[in-house]
């Protein structure tokens, strides 16, 4: 026999009863009964009207109410299914006795699973994560609210997104977009990554992929490093917003993975062609054909590339860009943080009045430019914009005949505090050779110490500077690295 239906006809009420149909009703009954059951010790007057006349109160008791609903859950007091929850192999099983009513309001999901069983046992498989947070994942739907780990986050929208429980699902989201920098070190962010992309949580996704390609060290130094799919790892690989300290460094952390993982040929291929080793130091480039075990082995993966760098160090610039494509990613500089690409710049009270600085970088990644400096003066204005916001202003302190044929891009990053560590907030590029960024730091706040750009009354700035050289051939050679 069906479980009752309600439904209209002709302005009246028709009700069909069924199995369940009592329990239902009495837990209706007891859903409108707590809500408007009033105990002083359990709650009180919210609110009040200022007004005399007309005025509203509203006597809420949500906590006695959840109580009331954990109780429920806990004793399985009139009972009308159970969920025998299994794991995917078999080898767990617990038992949960519930109520059709409750989890048919929270999830359509359940609602169709009871509407087609055939017993009062409901069976439900779920892998090991999953099945260690069911009970949690329950609780949620009769008290609308949980307490949860890091480490439970990616099980728990597994099953929200499952079940189509929409609050909780956006509710971890949240929870994750909030949590990435304490979640950094734990490799929490590259799961979380690879959740929102079985889950197609576009929002999660999108935040995840920003915090890596800002934050990448964190995660590099995490024991989660050598876990990243190779997919995640391409996709890092070829973008040149990734904020790192050299391309050195890139290269050993995918030596790491390379050794780790063990991957097939193309896919090791594929990686290390997304090395960009113009940006590498000659002698660096020596010292890795000569010790680097997977240089060794996939030499002539690279061989070509390795022969471009070499000449890119050993030409001038200019002169190359005639006969070589040097708009391709291979000579394209990532945000690097090492000292040669710019400088870290702290500005204390920085609504206060306007600040300078001075920095020095070299002319360009070429070795035959390594004798070359730039020097650069950087303004920074609190309130200097029409619409109040910051202003800040990069310019050479002299001009120079070597400036032929670069563009310098200027990227400004911005630091902040998150659950205790600086990560990248923000990342500002110049628009080419522009002085300026026009939405830079905009309803940041600056003027208040609560603002999310201040650590300890600090502006945590670190400008580089990234020159880019113009192709001056007229047809260009296309390059085994892809055109950004």
């Amino acid at each position: 026999m069906k479980d009752a239906r309600l439904c209209t006809k002709g302005g009246g009420i028709m009700c069909g009863f069924g199995r369940g149909t009592s329990l239902n009703v009495y837990l209706l009954f007891m859903l409108m009964t707590t809500w408007h059951y009033i105990r002083p010790l359990c709650g009180g007057l919210l609110r009040m009207d200022e007004e005399v006349d007309n005025s509203v109160s509203v006597i809420g008791h949500s906590e006695h109410f959840k109580a009331q609903m954990q109780s429920l859950l806990l004793h399985g007091n009139n009972s009308d299914v159970s969920l025998r929850v299994e794991t995917t192999d078999g080898d767990e099983v617990k038992v949960i006795q519930a109520h059709t009513l409750m989890l048919s309001l929270q999830s359509h999901i359940f609602q169709k699973l009871l509407e087609k069983r055939n017993s009062s046992t409901l069976v439900l498989r779920e892998s090991p994560e999953c099945f260690s947070v069911f009970e949690k994942f329950i609780s949620y739907m009769y008290c609308g609210e949980l307490h949860l780990r890091l480490d439970e986050t990616i099980a728990l929208h597994e099953l929200s997104t499952k079940y189509g429980v929409s609050a909780l699902q956006n509710g971890l989201t949240e929870y994750m977009i909030q949590n990435l920098a304490s979640a950094s070190l734990s490799g929490h962010v590259v799961r979380w990554y690879e959740c929102a992309i079985n889950e197609g949580d576009a929002e999660l996704r999108v935040s995840c992929l920003q915090f890596l390609l800002w934050n990448v060290t964190s995660v590099m130094r995490s024991s989660q490093w050598s876990s990243i799919s190779s997919q995640l790892l391409m996709t890092l690989l070829q973008r040149s917003d990734l904020v790192l300290h050299s391309e050195l460094v890139l290269f050993k952390a995918l030596e790491t993975w390379l050794m780790h993982n063990e991957p097939d040929n193309q896919t090791a291929d594929n990686l290390l062609r997304a090395v960009r080793y113009t940006m590498i130091p000659p002698r660096e480039l020596f010292r890795l054909q000569r010790e680097s075990q997977v240089l060794l082995r996939y030499y002539e993966s690279v061989r070509d590339l390795l022969y471009m760098a070499y000449q890119f160090h050993a030409a001038p610039p200019p002169q190359l860009a005639r006969f070589f494509d040097v708009n391709c990613s291979l000579y394209i500089p990532r945000n690097y943080l090492a000292a040669s690409w710019g400088s870290t710049w702290l500005i204390n009270s920085p609504a206060r009045d306007d600040r300078t600085t001075t920095l020095y970088t070299h002319l360009g990644p070429s070795a035959h430019d390594s004798s070359k400096r730039v020097i650069w003066n950087a303004v920074f204005s609190p309130r200097c914009r029409s619409d109040g916001n910051p202003r800040i202003v990069i310019t050479p302190a002299s001009s120079s005949p070597d400036f032929a044929g670069v563009i310098f891009q200027k990227t400004v990053i911005v630091c902040v505090r998150q659950q205790g560590l600086l990560v990248v907030r923000r990342v500002y590029n110049f628009h080419q050779s522009t002085e300026e960024n026009s939405d830079f730091l905009t309803h940041s706040d600056l003027h208040e110490s609560t603002s999310e750009y201040l650590v300890d009354g600090w502006l945590h700035l670190h400008v580089i500077i990234k020159p880019v050289y113009q192709t001056l051939i007229s047809s260009k050679i296309k390059s085994n690295h892809g055109v950004l």
